[in-house]
């Protein structure tokens, strides 16, 4: 009996430390079919993503925010308490080589001793006294400082990774729009007669596309945190930046489109390689995003800032065409993460964030957008 157990202790540290390592350290996609972390992720995810759906907008962020914080410090707990439980086992195993102070020796006191020994308290009240628990409390201590040292120095780096996500993000908001639209996106270019504003905005977002690419395939957990504001989110911008590279691609000459080219393949190959990540299947149903009435709405929107679609007929067909090789997968990825995908065109005239606050709206002397009414924080509606 006690050899099973032992091997079995041996086998739970082992795996807790290598899913440890693959989730926190390692800076690559794992493909590997069984993993905790992915096992812990599906099943607490989706009661938690049911509880949201009861809740009204605002408090659903709210709910939703708590989640990718929250579970990597779950997470942590886990591996810690199966590494614990592990060595427990294998103290268990190795027979009567403890000490207890005026206390019966058994499993829970090895699980007891384990414990103080991983986090190094150093209680003195159970002492080992066989060479086999001396060399396993050696080595769990080791294995317990640094594997706390590791995975806490560690979160720095996935704070880094979203903060540096979510400062793009905010720069999208006067530009874009709150939530950001590509209509509105196109709309704010009027005055940029030579295009070189569009172009250096796309090709920073280029970047920005290939930094998320990057870092959410090495932190999926990254996807689970939430932006400030009810109305920003990393997959409404990237859908943003996507719509607007179609349209520009499509519909618009002269408008530089080699550019557009590199932003839409650099942002469908995030969107394509992140729903493999989180193994879900593209969503090729659901409601059109873009109907004919609103395509020729977005053709009236940008017409009046000056910028005209080419000629000849099925522009929309060949814009659905484009659509069609992201659209399923930013679906399936808002449907995963309760986000909801932003308009191709404004629903409704609203302050962006940046103007609103509980003291009402500000507007530039030049500001050429259209009257709206105020709203507090600019976070009044989720889309």
């Amino acid at each position: 009996m006690q050899i099973p157990v032992a091997a079995l202790g041996v086998m739970m540290v082992a795996f807790a430390l290598w899913d440890a390592f693959e989730t926190i350290v390692l800076p690559r996609r794992v493909s590997r079919g069984f993993r905790l972390t992915r096992l812990f992720y599906r099943v607490s995810w989706r009661p938690w993503r049911a509880c949201g759906r009861r809740l009204d907008s605002k408090r659903r962020e709210a709910w939703l925010s708590y989640y990718g914080p929250l579970s990597l410090l779950v997470l942590l707990c886990v591996w810690a308490v199966m590494i614990v439980f592990a060595f427990g086992a294998m103290q268990w195993a190795a027979g009567p080589g403890l000490s207890f102070a005026g206390r019966t020796q058994g499993f829970f006191g090895d699980v007891y001793f384990s414990g103080t020994t991983f986090f190094t308290l150093g209680m003195g009240d159970v002492v080992p006294v066989g060479a086999w628990p001396r060399f396993l409390a050696v080595t769990e201590a080791g294995i317990g400082f640094a594997f706390l040292a590791s995975v806490i120095g560690y979160l720095p780096v996935i704070y880094q990774a979203f903060s540096r996500r979510e400062a793009t993000i905010s720069l999208l908001d006067a530009r874009a729009g709150s939530p950001p639209s590509a209509a509105e996106l196109l709309w704010r270019q009027r005055g940029d007669a030579n295009h070189r504003a569009l172009t250096a905005l796309l090709a920073d977002w280029e970047r920005w596309a290939a930094e998320l690419l990057e870092s959410h395939l090495s932190y999926p957990v990254l996807a689970y945190f939430r932006s400030q504001h009810v109305n920003e989110s990393w997959l409404s911008a990237l859908t943003a930046i996507l719509d607007t590279s179609a349209v520009v691609i499509v519909c618009i000459d002269g408008w530089c489109m080699r550019q557009a080219e590199l932003t839409f393949a650099m942002a469908r190959h995030a969107v394509v390689d992140l729903v493999q990540v989180f193994q879900i299947e593209p969503a090729n149903g659901g409601p059109d995003r873009l109907p004919a009435i609103d395509f020729d709405r977005l053709r009236q929107r940008l017409d009046e800032a000056g910028i005209r679609f080419r000629g000849g007929e099925g522009l929309d067909t060949t814009l659905a065409q484009v659509r069609s090789m992201y659209e399923p997968y930013i679906r399936a990825l808002s449907e995963h993460l309760l986000v909801t995908l932003p308009p191709w065109i404004r629903t409704a005239e609203r302050p962006d964030n940046w103007q609103s606050s509980p003291w009402g709206r500000v507007r530039l002397p030049h500001d050429g957008g259209r009257d709206v009414p105020a709203s507090i924080d600019g976070d009044d509606e989720h889309f």
